[in-house]
């Protein structure tokens, strides 16, 4: 039986051109800045995001606590949505290791944060708070259904943090999902932030890595933190050498991931209107609901298992299930027959 996982875009495999790259990576020690593969990937990295340097690193998760630590001291505070990746799924790893306190705020439906909700948490100077340091964003958002944030919005908050003196960091592990979503640059959505972490598993088909973004001086001061974490990578050429074509190929067909996402959210509101508003699917995550009276998550997520389809249950009544490379229009047709079999059942 043929498997489809709809668990995450975190489960895709190499492509062949990405394998066949990693046999005939350039190597070098990357510590000492040798490896010409690692090298090329954060240069263009870099050049991608219309910042300055870049720096590879082992995930999504490091490369966001190496961007806050180097943002913040022990005691600062960031603020953060209540929704957040790094809030949720990163085993608070700001505070365990960086001492960094979180002040958190509404998401939005959209992912994005108000306004006036960042601004009224701005600590001012005063010797009994933490000093705020840090705005945190997250484009695409996970948790909103992976809604993307906008090149407004994020001048917005650009225009905030120059007014209080704060940094801004992006969470961008689906960052080339927002910029094929809304048909724009993805430098045009990361100009305003100081620093951004992108993903080369999520949704690119490479195997491991992420990418952090910003000024040379940035940089450096990143460097020190990945090599705090143990991050300090040798011949890693071998894993920058997939990243580099999830950059300058893979980017170019994430649309197709959206257009099956938007087939199974109409199929399943067809089903049932109460699954879920197919309006609200912008990118490749389609979060749903089980019907009223119907199969709990876990119980449908183990009927799905049974017909070979992978999905993620995300609370007693809903289900995650995210498009990616090896998703085609024909899998989606299946799912949404198993589905309609399930529930008749």
């Amino acid at each position: 039986m043929k498997t489809i996982d709809l668990r995450s875009d975190t489960v895709t495999k190499p492509t062949p051109e990405m394998l066949k790259a990693i046999v005939e990576a350039k190597l070098g020690d990357d510590v000492f800045g040798e490896d010409p593969t690692v090298n090329r990937l954060e240069e263009t990295a870099a050049k991608t995001l219309g910042k300055e340097a870049a720096l590879f690193v082992a995930s999504g998760t490091m490369g966001n606590l190496i961007c806050q630590l180097a943002h913040c001291n022990r005691g600062d505070e960031m603020i953060v949505g209540d929704k957040a990746h790094i809030f949720f799924y990163e085993q608070g790893s700001s505070a365990a290791v960086g001492g960094i306190h979180s002040r958190t705020v509404p998401n939005l439906s959209d992912g994005t944060m108000q306004i006036k909700d960042i601004e009224h948490v701005i600590r001012g100077d005063d010797i009994h708070y933490p000093r705020t340091r840090l705005i945190v964003l997250e484009n695409t958002h996970n948790l909103c259904n992976g809604s993307p944030l906008g090149a407004e919005y994020m001048r917005s908050i650009g225009k905030l943090a120059k007014k209080h003196g704060l940094k801004i960091h992006l969470d961008g592990a689906r960052l080339f999902h927002a910029a094929a979503a809304l048909k724009i640059n993805p430098a045009k959505l990361t100009a305003d932030a100081d620093s951004v972490s992108i993903c080369l598993s999520k949704g690119l088909a490479a195997p491991v890595g992420s990418v952090v973004c910003g000024t040379r001086k940035f940089i450096n001061k990143a460097r020190r933190s990945r090599k705090l974490l143990g991050g300090g990578m040798r011949q890693a050429g071998v894993l920058a050498a997939p990243g580099i074509l999830a950059l300058t190929e893979m980017t170019k067909r994430l649309s197709e991931d959206h257009a099956n996402a938007k087939i199974l959210a109409h199929g399943l509101a067809s089903i049932d209107e109460r699954m879920l508003d197919p309006e609200s699917i912008k990118t490749n995550i389609v979060y749903f609901n089980t019907p009223p009276h119907s199969l709990s998550a876990v119980e449908m997520e183990k009927r799905l298992y049974a017909e070979g389809i992978r999905t993620l249950p995300f609370g007693p009544n809903v289900i995650r299930a995210v498009t990616h490379y090896h998703i085609k229009s024909k899998d989606i047709e299946h799912v949404l027959s198993i589905i309609k079999k399930i529930l008749r059942h």
